[in-house]
């Protein structure tokens, strides 16, 4: 844990006052895109002290404060100047005369601010709707983004109650936390009187302007303030509550509406969907969603949900994906919006998996939060679990979402989780740049391994076991903060095991092991070590011993399958599993593929599994199956095994009839021929073949046309043998694309493209197409229909074959039009494509000012970085990136630029030592001549 007492003095303030209770009123001015604002603060006295000290960004102007306290020897009040540190985002309040220990001040501050666009605070976004458009306005606090917008103790562990009420104009709606509790016309002297304007010696104009104290930001003009233009509408009083977790918003918006009774209390709570104008048409889901959930984690949890309602608001402009603010979720519109005809079943799942997750957030993160931001994953590990998998297993189980996570999450984690570069679950945050990693610890380790090591311990114990000792984690820890040992206590509660023991090392070390087999006369000698991608721990990076559970699955001659449960690696180096006639035995480690590790077989032994695996009727279930070409590809690439041996595994399983295995097996075969691309040009040619070879016959049997029945397995499968049978360029598969694609330029008619292959259409389309397949595209991404249709855009942006229209798109993401939030899908898309990486990897260079000064302080800094050259196979561009950096402030995406550069250097091994046995393979199996 770190505590205030060894983390850098910088950052954590100091405990000698705290807050209990903040009045805020604020000003809203959507016109002069500024706000303004007063917050009174009650204070407790822990210590003796002549200083009041709290967060205040660089960008938010303060008034002097006033002080008041039956303490202090004066009138009980003093005006105080305020003490700036805008560096360390600190203000200082130095009083007369000491606060004694055990007594109570009051604190008020005025303050003002622009406005601005950077996703952080209190920022505004933009709608368009029927030839109109203007600015709205929301914040976004986590983590340390609430200074921006409010003085403030910006720490999760000094939560306090909220009274907030807003002044904004009579033609917009105000949203916040809680429920309105009043809303009434307002003239110029009740606002100065709210704003205690006179006490401060402030005059309206000053705060409106967003001037004080001499200083100016943004426009300058003060708007009218006729009592006919004004609202005040006020909420009610928040229970106690982080900082990061409070939110308001400001805009011309719309809504759905709807209810839930819950199950506990028989209550009627109140849902809504907020949006701009132009989206309320594909908000329906995302209410629907919510309503489904919520009384399904009320049942889990056994504990209610506490607000008297929970509103989401779609943005235009928003950093992250979706934020989980108590009573009032905020999310960028490419998830929280679905149009049941052109989305697709892709578009629902985002939708679906996304509002789940924040909603879990209510419980995990909102009720019960993390002490300090080390423990980030008690928040996001749950809420991912939770969120994308056991709720929604019980709510939509044709989705298969269990099975699923090990693609979507597992795989995730063990990529990230296999570099020297990553970090413990729980991460130590300390030192000077404490701020900038916080940041980045929003990554799959707090969210895919957090969630991973989870839903191992619920396998381990029993779901129903886990759940209950998660309950009575949350119980005990209603409106206050914990850290990882009172989750574990909770669940060693109701499970009566040692479970701080047993997960100790899963969450306070870094990476996880890669298991070896050994197999002997009569059993299994099974040896961990620490897996790393580049295959090279040394003594030192290998200390690290886990407990695993080993999950043995045996398929006798008869074709019965047994599990042995009890089969453990209890942190100790090796161990031998008695086993009869191991050598002709059937067997499995990592039963249902429930483990956080990778095992490592003989390439007989692989080829016996891969025969197994392929059988109709296969011991091996889906999740063993997905798991084993998952392994024997990241073995392979790591150097524990041969990559020929994963690409028999493949081609042994291309008649598997499931969507996740042959996801599994595109994406391995992806990473390969991305991690080929500047190898012999017939090599990469065989890989394309090979490709098409697998796919190219399930693409052509199921066809692009959709049934009103097919299940979602289906749909799926016929969207990912698609997508690798285009990527192998099967002739077939390209000239349907084109067919389709073509149709609906000409036509405007796209009933012939189903929302599933959007993506796949227009990235093939515009990949062998010119630049009238180009214009189509940026047309459709000007104008889309969907946000899937949006992100297909411009993916395919990023696609094309052509150098100058790669440049061209480049040039068009820098050019003002592309908003801030879609950058990363411009970035992925020019990194993926083999004639775009040298391309956006140079812009990054070259425009490097533009870029870092553009997402300073967003978390999207760090993954832009990395996506710009993460995708290069050779020591030589890890030296230019590295050389690019040297003298550059890296604090702010040091994680990121670690990360892609062990991935370069990872794959630039992988292709040194397995070009040859590539080769060789793919000669003897038919792919080269």
């Amino acid at each position: 844990m770190t505590d205030a007492s060894d983390a850098s003095k910088w950052f954590r303030l100091p405990r000698s006052v705290v807050p209990t209770h903040y009045d805020i009123t604020l000003k809203s001015d959507l016109e002069a895109l500024q706000f303004s604002g007063t917050a009174t603060i009650d204070l407790d006295v822990l210590e003796d002290t002549d200083s009041i000290v709290f967060n205040a960004a660089a960008k938010l102007h303060l008034s002097k404060s006033l002080v008041l306290s039956q303490a202090l020897k004066t009138d009980n009040k003093s005006i105080v100047a305020l003490d700036v540190d805008t560096k360390h985002e600190r203000a200082t309040a130095k009083l007369p005369n000491a606060l004694p220990k055990g007594s109570k001040a009051q604190l008020v501050v005025a303050f003002a601010s622009d406005i601005d666009s950077s996703m952080m605070g209190y920022y505004r976004s933009t709608w368009e709707h029927e030839g109109k458009k203007g600015y709205y306005a929301l914040t976004q606090f986590e983590p340390t983004a609430a200074r921006r917008a409010i003085p403030t103790w910006d720490e999760p562990n000094l939560k306090a109650t909220y009274t907030f009420r807003m002044i904004h104009r009579k033609d917009t709606t105000a949203l916040a936390n809680m429920n309105v509790v009043s809303s009434k016309d307002i003239s110029q002297v009740e606002q100065d009187k709210l704003l205690r304007a006179s006490e401060l010696g402030l005059d309206q104009a000053s705060l409106s302007a967003g001037k004080t104290e001499g200083k100016t930001e943004g426009k300058t003009e003060v708007s009218s303030t006729a009592s006919n233009d004004w609202t005040l509408t006020e909420f009610a009083t928040t229970p106690k509550v982080s900082t990061y977790l409070v939110a308001w918003a400001n805009g011309p918006f719309v809504h759905l509406e709807s209810s839930y009774t819950s199950p506990l209390t028989g209550k009627v709570i109140p849902m809504k969907v907020y949006t701009t104008p132009e989206y309320i048409h594909q908000a329906q889901y995302a209410l629907d969603v919510k309503i489904k959930v919520l009384p399904e984690y009320e049942r889990v949890f056994d504990v209610a949900y506490p607000l008297p309602k929970l509103d989401t608001l779609v943005a235009s402009d928003f950093d992250a994906g979706a934020m989980e603010n108590w009573g009032l979720i905020t999310g960028r519109t490419s998830v929280y919006l679905y149009d049941p005809e052109k989305s697709g079943l892709q578009g629902q799942k985002r939708t679906a998996g996304v509002q789940s997750h924040e909603v879990a957030h209510q419980w995990f993160g909102n009720i019960a939060t993390l002490d300090w931001w080390d423990n980030l994953w008690l928040n996001e590990a749950f809420a991912t679990l939770m969120g994308e998998v056991v709720i929604l297993d019980r709510c939509f189980p044709e989705w298969e979402s269990a099975s699923e996570f090990i693609n979507v999450h597992l795989d995730r984690a063990l990529d990230l989780d296999g570099k020297r570069s990553s970090h413990p679950i729980e991460v130590p945050l300390q030192g000077e740049n404490v701020e900038d990693a916080i940041n980045q610890v929003f990554d799959a380790i707090s969210y895919s391994k957090g969630a991973s090591v989870l839903r191992m311990l619920s396998n381990m114990i029993g779901e129903d076991v886990f759940l209950k000792g998660v309950s009575i984690y949350l119980k005990k820890h209603l409106y206050s903060n914990a850290v990882t040992k009172d989750l574990w206590n909770g669940i060693s509660e109701s499970s009566g095991r040692d479970i701080a023991s047993i997960m100790a090392n899963w969450i306070l070390k870094q990476g996880f092991p890669v298991l070896t087999v050994t197999e002997e006369a009569d059993g299994l000698r099974i040896k961990q070590n620490r897996f790393l991608s580049t295959g090279d721990p040394t003594p030192q990076e290998d200390e690290t011993l886990w407990y695993v559970p080993l999950m043995l699955k045996t398929v006798g001659a008869d074709g019965k399958v047994s599990v042995d449960r009890e089969a453990f690696l209890n942190s100790e180096r090796e161990v031998k599993l008695p086993l009869a006639n191991a050598k002709d035995t059937t067997y499995k480690l990592n039963a249902e593929t429930i483990g956080v590790y990778r095992v490592a077989y003989s390439p007989e032994r692989l080829a016996k599994l891969g025969e197994e695996a392929a059988k109709t009727n296969s011991g091996f279930s889906l999740e063993d199956r997905v798991g084993l070409v998952s392994d024997a590809f990241t073995l392979a690439s790591a150097g524990y095994g041969k990559t020929s041996g994963g690409l028999s595994l493949l081609k042994a399983l291309r008649n598997d009839p499931t969507y996740l295995v042959n996801s599994a097996s595109s994406l391995n075969i992806g990473t390969l021929s991305s991690a080929w691309w500047e190898q012999d040009a017939k090599v990469q040619t065989a890989i394309k073949k090979l490709r098409a070879d697998i796919f190219g016959p399930t693409a052509k049997k199921l066809g692009f046309e959709f049934g009103a029945n097919d299940s979602p397995d289906l749909k799926q499968l016929r969207a990912v043998a698609i997508a690798a049978a285009a990527n192998g360029e099967d002739e077939w598969t390209l000239s349907e694309i084109k067919k389709r694609f073509d149709a609906y330029i000409a036509t405007g008619d796209e009933s012939q493209i189903h929302p599933d292959l959007l993506r796949t259409v227009f990235t093939r389309a515009v990949k062998y197409g010119g630049e009238k397949e180009y214009e189509a595209v940026l047309a459709i991404y000007r104008k889309p229909q969907t946000p899937t249709h949006k992100i297909a855009s411009m993916l395919a942006l990023g696609e094309a074959s052509d150098e100058k229209l790669l440049e061209r798109t480049v040039d068009f993401l820098y050019g003002g039009e592309v908003k801030e939030q879609d950058f990363m899908y411009f970035f992925a898309a020019l990194s993926g494509n083999p004639k775009g990486r040298r391309i956006i990897w140079e812009a990054t260079k070259t425009r490097w000012d533009v870029l870092s000064k553009r997402f300073a302080g967003n978390f999207s800094l760090s993954r832009l970085i990395e996506y710009s050259f993460s995708a290069f196979s050779s020591e030589k561009d890890a030296q230019d990136v590295e050389n690019f950096f040297k003298d550059k402030d890296t604090a702010k995406f040091s994680m990121g630029l670690s990360q892609g550069l062990d991935a370069v250097r990872a794959k630039a091994r992988w292709v040194e030592r397995d070009a040859k046995d590539v080769e060789e393979w793919l000669r003897a199996n038919g792919y080269l001549a």
